[in-house]
């Protein structure tokens, strides 16, 4: 493996910083032309920064977050532990050429995506074909009977995808993820840039940035394309309520779309019409955007002892009086075992050869690649199917002998939840440390809205696994985040 080539450093703030064999989101040099005066300007004045006024400058910023109640939720045991998301005030820089690449294929994987789900509920051409397996679909636990031949309004399944996207030692972006149910995130991609604004004028005013503050406006506008046709639709969002984990992102996106934040309690069906209590009397509800699993959404159809759901909303919803942003049973295209198969179905749906591949993937329930990943347990990542938040996986590479064997175990007792994938030598961006500016790695979930058609909010949530060494970036698993910066073209 080389090292890329990187801007030399000069004395000053990254004079000890060195990312090793790994690309650097900041420092790794780019085309000429690509953004690279904007990223060298950047550079040069990140140089110019003392260390010690840098920390103070990060601790405003920490304290900021915590008098905003930018916070998440971390379930343990014990006890509920409202926490802010870790910042990292070193930005992640994009070129105007890096963008261009990743936009247009986040824009044809949520085609393909919604191209896919229309058909799996429909008439099911892709599973006939062969291209994918019947049972992984139709044995899916996301796999929703209540939808097969229902239509949704643009044909749009997937409103709101955050697609995982990592980059190799080379400097290639690919596919780690689809995020197709509730994609969380995006509050802290518009805080974060906010953040930035107010704490260091002196970097966000060097260079030019594509804004980020207008992904409420975005949402309300696909929410109402997708809503039935009426005058001016009422748009909420469903909230499971204060408990939930990202109850800060519900309160956050309601106030971007200027839009009311209900939970069930707020919300009742009266002849197959969603209604709003208001103060004024039931006000009519043609969209909802909603952050309540499938499960939970209506106890009439789903899980009984659900109170977090709406009786009565999935017929309103079959009758077309009603939209729902994600659709129900999106889950199925988040599947990692689906996952893998995902550059077929591009190729099956678009006739395209995919814009971001994905990282090498094996299906733990097809026999050959079974054996591939047991014996090749300590050189791979291996997930659960069902996991979310870097829950359950082994990390190979960094596992013991003991814990190896012991997942070993559970491998081979149900091989049909995992999926594995070679480790990859994930980029890294420089990180302020309690021993100075080091390399942490870092993934980056860009996201997409459809309505009639895909935007994709420019840059994305980058986020930064703090812990030295690590590859997890999760937030419930010690990581934290970066401003995105997308230089203009």
């Amino acid at each position: 493996m080389s090292q890329p080539n990187t801007i030399p450093p000069t004395t000053g703030l990254l004079s000890g910083y060195d990312p090793g064999n790994f690309f650097c989101e900041l420092t790794s040099t780019r085309p000429q032309g690509d953004g690279a005066a904007d990223q060298k300007a950047l550079v040069e004045r990140l140089h110019g920064l003392d260390l010690t006024h840098l920390r103070q400058r990060a601790q405003e910023a920490e304290n900021e977050l915590h008098n905003l109640g930018i916070t998440f939720t971390v379930y343990t045991e014990r006890n509920a532990i409202d926490r802010i998301l870790p910042f990292d005030v070193i930005p992640r820089v994009l070129t105007p050429g890096e963008w261009q690449n990743l936009e247009e294929g986040v824009v044809q994987r949520v085609a393909a995506i919604n191209l896919f789900l229309e058909d799996i509920y429909h008439n099911q051409k892709i599973l006939k074909d062969g291209v994918v397996p019947t049972d992984l679909v139709l044995g899916n636990i996301n796999y929703r009977d209540f939808m097969v031949g229902m239509d949704v309004p643009c044909g749009t399944y997937a409103h709101i995808c955050g697609i995982d996207v990592v980059r190799d030692e080379q400097g290639t972006f690919c596919v780690l993820e689809d995020n197709a149910r509730t994609p969380s995130g995006v509050s802290y991609v518009i805080e974060n840039r906010n953040l930035m604004l107010r704490a260091f004028p002196d970097l966000t005013e060097l260079t030019r940035l594509r804004p980020v503050d207008n992904y409420g406006m975005m949402l309300r506008s696909a929410m109402q394309e997708i809503a039935p046709p009426v005058d001016d639709p009422q748009v909420v969002l469903l909230s499971p309520g204060i408990y939930n984990s990202a109850y800060f992102e519900h309160v956050f996106l309601a106030r971007e779309m200027g839009v009311p934040l209900v939970e069930a309690s707020d919300l009742v069906v009266d002849n197959e019409r969603v209604y709003m209590r208001t103060t004024a009397g039931l006000a009519a509800v043609h969209s909802i955007y909603r952050r309540i699993d499938d499960a939970f959404l209506d106890p009439q159809v789903f899980r009984k002892d659900s109170l977090i759901g709406v009786p009565g909303l999935m017929q309103a919803y079959r009758k077309g009086n009603v939209a729902l942003a994600n659709a129900v049973g999106t889950g199925v295209a988040d599947d990692k075992a689906v996952y893998a198969y995902m550059p077929r179905i591009i190729k099956y749906y678009l006739d395209q050869d995919p814009i971001l591949p994905n990282v090498e993937t094996h299906i733990c329930r097809e026999a050959d690649a079974l054996q591939y990943t047991l014996d090749n347990l300590d050189q791979l990542v291996v997930k659960p199917v069902g996991e979310s938040g870097g829950y359950g996986l082994l990390v190979g590479p960094k596992s013991t002998k003991e814990e190896i064997d012991a997942f070993r175990l559970q491998l081979r007792a149900n091989p049909s939840n995992y999926i594995s994938q070679p480790m990859v030598s994930l980029s890294v961006a420089p990180t302020l440390t309690d021993r100075g500016i080091a390399p942490r790695h870092v993934d980056l979930r860009p996201f997409a809205i459809t309505g009639k058609k895909t935007w994709v909010l420019p840059g994305g949530l980058s986020r930064v696994a703090l812990r030295e060494g690590s590859i997890v970036v999760n937030s419930s698993q010690g990581g934290g985040s970066k401003d995105t910066w997308v230089i203009e073209a």
